[in-house]
C-alpha cells in the first residue's frame, strides 16, 4: 500500500538512532519483519524496566478504550513507556478505527506499537491520523521472485560481508522466499566467515551444503548454452539430493527463466538497458543465461515449454498423474531441448 513510509532497513536506523514516532503501524503479509520489529520495540524498554514500561496487549481481549487508557498511562521513573498491540487482524477495521481520538493527539511519553501481523490492516480513519501526527506505517510485503535477491544482498551487506552473483543465485534458490532461512543461513555464514569476507560458492557449497556445480544456477546456464548432457547430469544429482533441490523450486527457476526469455525475445531493442528495464534486472550480469537463450530459443519454444513447464507444476502436484517427481522434471528437460517449435 502506498502509506508505506519508510523501507525495513530505514525504520530499523530510526530505532536504532532513538528516533521514534508516537504511534507506528506494522501490518502485510511477510510477519517475519513485523517480529523483527516488535522485538526492537521491547528492547527500547531496558530489561529491568518492563515489568513497568512495557505493555504488550491483545487486541481480541481488550476494547479500544482499554488500549487508550493504557497508553495514556504516564510511565514509571523513565522517560517513555512502549505499548504493543498485537494481533489487530483478528480485530477488524472499526476496531483499529476506534484507536483513530488517541493517534489524533498521542501521549508523548509513549511508543504505541499497532502489528497487524499476516494481513493488510483495514481502517481509513486510523492510516489518516497515524500520517498526521508524525506515525509510522509500515507494510511489510512477502517476498517475490524478483525482490528474494535484493534482500538477500541487503542482509548480508548489513552484515559486513560481499556475495559474488553465482553464489547468490545459489543462496536465493536454496532458502526460496522464506525470510528466516534467509536471516539464519546468512548469519550462519556470517559467524564462520567473519565480518568483511566475500561470499563465494565453494563457501556456499562448504557452509550451507549447496553443490556449487549442481543447482538450478547452473542448470540454467547448461540450458541456456544448450548443453543437454550437463542439464541431465544436474536432474540426476536432484533426484539423489531431493532434500536441498526440491523439484518443485527448479520448476519455478525454470518458468522464470523462460518467462523472462520470452519477454525479451518480443523486445526490439537488445541493449542491456532496455533488457534490464524489461525485465526489471538490477545489473547486465543477469542477462548472461538470458543472451545464450536467444541464440537457441525462438518465440514459439518459449510459448511451447513455458506450457510444458505449467503442465509439469500441475502433475508434480498430482493432477492427472503419479508418476515420480523426478521422472516427471527428466521430461521437462527432454521436452525444452527438443521443443517442435511453430506446429
Amino acid at each position: 500500500m502506498a502509506e508505506a513510509q519508510l523501507t525495513f532497513s530505514a525504520l530499523c536506523n530510526q530505532i536504532n538512532k532513538g528516533k521514534y514516532a508516537p504511534v507506528y503501524l506494522l501490518h502485510g503479509e511477510e510477519g517475519y519483519y513485523i517480529d523483527r520489529l516488535v522485538k526492537m520495540f521491547e528492547a527500547i524498554i531496558p530489561e529491568g524496566d518492563r515489568d513497568f514500561n512495557l505493555y504488550t496487549l491483545y487486541a481480541p481481549e481488550l476494547t479500544p478504550a482499554r488500549v487508550i487508557d493504557t497508553c495514556r498511562r504516564y510511565p514509571m521513573m523513565a522517560d517513555r513507556q512502549v505499548v504493543i498491540l498485537k494481533e489487530t487482524q483478528a480485530a477488524g477495521a472499526n476496531y483499529l478505527n476506534a484507536l483513530q481520538p488517541y493517534a489524533a493527539n498521542p501521549a508523548q511519553t509513549t511508543v504505541f506499537v499497532i502489528c497487524c501481523r499476516g494481513a493488510q490492516a483495514k481502517g481509513k480513519e486510523l492510516f489518516a491520523a497515524i500520517r498526521n501526527c508524525g506515525g509510522v506505517i509500515f507494510e511489510s510485503k512477502k517476498l517475490t521472485d524478483r525482490t528474494i535477491g535484493p534482500a538477500i544482498s541487503e542482509f548480508i551487506k548489513e552484515k559486513g560481508l560481499t556475495i559474488e552473483p553465482k553464489a547468490l543465485a545459489m543462496l536465493r534458490d536454496y532458502v526460496g522466499s522464506d525470510l528466516s532461512r534467509i536471516y539464519n543461513e546468512v548469519n550462519k555464514l556470517t559467524v564462520t566467515l567473519g565480518q568483511g569476507a566475500m561470499i563465494t560458492p565453494e563457501s556456499i557449497e562448504r557452509n550451507i551444503g549447496v553443490s556449487k556445480d549442481y543447482n538450478n544456477f547452473e542448470l540454467i546456464a547448461a540450458i541456456s548454452q544448450h548443453n543437454e548432457l550437463k542439464a541431465f547430469q544436474i536432474i540426476e544429482y536432484f533426484r539423489n539430493n531431493p532434500k536441498n533441490n526440491p523439484a518443485i523450486v527448479t520448476g519455478t527457476v525454470l518458468f522464470n527463466y523462460f518467462s523472462n526469455l520470452l519477454v525479451s525475445l518480443y523486445t526490439p531493442d537488445k541493449s542491456d538497458s532496455a533488457l534490464c528495464a524489461a525485465l526489471n534486472f538490477r545489473s547486465p550480469f543477469q542477462l548472461i543465461d538470458i543472451r545464450a537463450g536467444l541464440r537457441w530459443y525462438n518465440a514459439w519454444h518459449a510459448i511451447e515449454i513455458i506450457s510444458a513447464i505449467r503442465r509439469f507444476d500441475a502433475q508434480s502436484k498430482g493432477i492427472d498423474s503419479r508418476q515420480d517427481t523426478f521422472n516427471l522434471l527428466h521430461d521437462l528437460i527432454f521436452r525444452i531441448f527438443h521443443p517442435l517449435g511453430r506446429p
